[in-house]
């Protein structure tokens, strides 16, 4: 059976004390996501399982390890989508709910639109009964406090064994960043991407994944430059760097080829096929 899974936990500076703990606990969201897969799970609720249970962790950037804004405010984005159809959803600057990646769900299935942002976001959210946050005082502990312009977006994609791809990406956004700031990871086409040709979820320092729109330039290059998954998302995370930016992105094609290349210190990734490939890395 042809499936494929790719986590990431961040890119950037990582401490090295915490990596085995986090490749530890990736290591077992990444167990849990091939079984799903192995056993005939759609891509879409996989990545959205997987993005979901790192994001409750608390040990990224991204949903219960998400530090506050300049103005002490948890402000969460995620974005989800469909290779198959390309039905899209994402949330940015979302408060108050305990998983933002199936609030982003929510609104690729029950609306018609693609992004809602701050009060939108949670009144949609409400309106669809999502589990909240019950004490945002001491629900969030950040994962990254102290670091400087400290990340960690987490994100998924997956090829399951009907050959459908799908990817999901969620954050708490940069440290210290200004209320209202929201990165590439809401933004499908720059954080997020997933066609018949690839799946995408990229992590790093946001602006400049917007400004080379890497999600799915990664698609555009193996469609109009015919070259593979690899060459494709070696040559994006080149564009960031050439820009003096940092990150790095998970992809899965069609025929369940993965790729994961970074220019930062580490990239927190793992990833699993149904050939029997397994690996879980920081460095």
């Amino acid at each position: 059976m042809i499936w494929a899974l790719a986590l990431h936990g961040g890119a950037g500076a990582i401490a090295s004390h915490l990596v085995q703990r986090d490749e530890a606990h990736m290591a077992g969201v990444l167990d849990e996501g091939a079984s799903m897969l192995a056993n005939g799970a759609c891509a879409l609720d996989v990545v959205a399982a997987m993005v979901e249970a790192l994001e409750a962790c608390g040990l990224h950037q991204a949903g219960k390890g998400s530090a506050p804004n300049s103005a002490g405010k948890v402000e969460l984005d995620a974005s989800i989508m469909d290779g198959e159809t390309r039905r899209a959803g994402a949330v940015a600057a979302l408060s108050g709910y305990l998983s933002p990646v199936q609030v982003a769900r929510g609104v690729m299935e029950h609306t018609s639109h693609v992004l809602l942002v701050g009060e939108g976001a949670e009144s949609f959210a409400a309106s669809r009964d999502f589990a909240r946050v019950g004490d945002p005082a001491n629900y969030y502990t950040p994962a990254e406090s102290g670091a400087a312009h400290a990340s960690g977006t987490v994100g998924a994609v997956a090829r399951d064994t009907a050959g459908r791809l799908a990817a999901a990406t969620s954050t708490g956004g940069l440290q210290g960043k200004l209320p209202g700031r929201v990165g590439d990871t809401p933004i499908i086409g720059a954080g997020c991407w997933a066609d018949r040709r690839a799946a995408v979820s990229c992590t790093g320092l946001g602006e400049y994944f917007m400004r080379v729109n890497a999600a799915a330039d990664v698609s555009a290059r193996i469609a109009y430059a015919g070259i593979n998954l690899d060459a494709a998302a070696h040559a994006v995370i080149e564009d960031v760097r050439a820009l003096g930016g940092y990150g790095g992105l998970i992809a899965v094609d069609g025929d369940g080829n993965v790729a994961t290349p970074f220019a930062s210190q580490g990239m927190k990734r793992a990833w699993a096929t149904g050939a029997g490939v397994r690996e879980v890395k920081t460095f």
